[in-house]
């Protein structure tokens, strides 16, 4: 073995070693924001939880409410360099809740891997020569199970000057990608005529019946979508009582496609789908699409493969990407691949259930759980550190991910040019 790679391996190892070390206190934070769980925007415990840790441990630049309100900001190491530019590493955090179910998507398990990945890579760095100095960067990025906390953040600069960042989800496997597509919310809601619907129900303009039709609008262009888009939705509002016409409506609708690229299409094919139910029954309709929109994912491969040789070292077992290929979800930490080179894999905790379910609430909350946590934690900062020490691999990873940028772009603007110009579902 010559003397870099060991010297690699030593760092690996004192880097394992200092997430072991904090294992109680990682539980007990985990723990901490499983028990309380809190929806997007909303995470002013967890937020306050996450600041304290950072704080008590000593040694890093915490700054709380970063430029959101439950959002935040935890670095380690220096801001600038004498001979040269700083490389910074970022691992984010995840905590927010769903409703009614709690943390059945397992985000107090993604704040425990962000912050133990951290500890990790810090405690590994301290007093190591390195061939370029390092920042390590702690981010907590609420919302992102509704409106997308992390697409607020880019908007408000919070990714600058990032060189990588890392995060990891839980699932029932261990598997280096699922595919994340593209998606964005869209509310419609119709404005009637309300009357008596037997006395008088000619002086009526019915908005659940615009409502209905939109239902089935979009029922309809199923059979000419392609077979990788998704819209599904719900009417939230059908009217008051049966013997009162209804005046107002309201559906809320996701619309999903592999890329953004071809996102625009789906809209404009969808929103022809609204206004049709308006004109057919004489109501008024207003179409909101939600301000964010969730890009697809960014793959960079050599921080894949990276993670997933030392994922196996650690004892995961990776799951073939063609199995899961029928299974798909959206993140807004798509959106930050398109900023910053990042890897995004998803880890077994110890359980069978499935995401979003009570059964996964009990699991993310289960000590079980731990110990694929700690373990997900270490694989993300034996990943960084292969990046470190190698800077022909830092340098490799923004390669690919310039060209991945590149190609999305320039499939965004070939099917941009098909849409007719002016086109209100393309641009909004």
């Amino acid at each position: 073995m010559s003397e870099s790679a060991q010297r690699l391996q030593q760092l690996k190892e004192k880097a394992k070693s200092c997430i072991d070390r904090a294992q109680d206190k990682l539980h007990a934070l985990s723990r901490d924001i499983w028990s309380c769980p809190e929806l997007a925007y909303q995470e002013t415990r967890a937020h306050d939880r996450l600041v304290q840790y950072f704080t008590q441990e000593g040694g890093w630049d915490v700054e709380a409410r970063y430029k959101l309100d439950t959002a935040f900001r935890a670095s380690w190491g220096p801001q600038s360099a004498p001979n040269g530019p700083v490389v910074r590493v970022g691992f984010l955090c995840e905590y927010d809740a769903l409703p009614g179910i709690g943390h059945a998507c397992g985000h107090n398990l993604i704040a425990e891997v962000g912050v133990a990945a951290a500890l990790g890579l810090r405690g590994a760095l301290q007093d190591a020569p390195l061939p370029v100095p390092v920042q390590v960067v702690v981010l907590g990025t609420p919302a992102e199970e509704d409106g997308g906390g992390k697409i607020d953040l880019l908007q408000e600069g919070a990714f600058e000057g990032l060189d990588v960042v890392f995060m990891a989800h839980p699932s029932k496997e261990d598997a280096l990608y699922l595919p994340c597509v593209a998606e964005h919310d869209v509310t419609v809601r119709y404005h009637g005529k309300a009357s008596h619907a037997s006395a008088y129900p000619w002086e009526g303009v019915n908005a659940l019946d615009a409502a209905v039709l939109c239902y089935n609008n979009l029922s309809v262009l199923r059979q000419q979508m392609k077979p990788t888009w998704r819209v599904h939705g719900i009417i939230k509002h059908g009217g008051l009582k049966p013997n009162i016409i209804p005046a107002y409506t309201e559906l809320e609708y996701y619309l999903r496609t592999p890329s953004r690229a071809e996102l625009p299409l789906l809209k404009q094919k969808a929103e022809g789908c609204f206004r049709a139910a308006a004109v057919a029954t004489g109501c008024r309709v207003q179409v909101e699409f939600a301000k964010n929109r969730f890009d697809n994912m960014l793959r960079i491969p050599t921080l894949e493969q990276l993670y997933q040789a030392n994922g196996t070292s650690l004892g995961m077992d990776f799951v073939d990407e063609e199995i899961l290929a029928n299974e798909s979800g959206s993140t807004d930490f798509g959106n930050v691949t398109f900023k910053v080179p990042g890897i995004h894999p998803y880890f077994y905790i110890g359980s069978d259930a499935l995401n979003h379910t009570e059964e996964y609430t009990h699991a993310a909350g289960d000590v079980k759980a731990q110990f694929y946590t700690l373990r997900t934690a270490k694989a993300l900062t034996l990943t960084a550190l292969d990046l470190l020490l190698s800077p022909e691999l830092l340098e490799h990873v923004r390669q690919e991910f310039t060209q991945a940028k590149d190609k999305e772009e320039k499939k965004e603007h070939a099917l941009l040019r098909t849409l007719p110009v002016g086109d209100d579902a393309a641009h909004s």
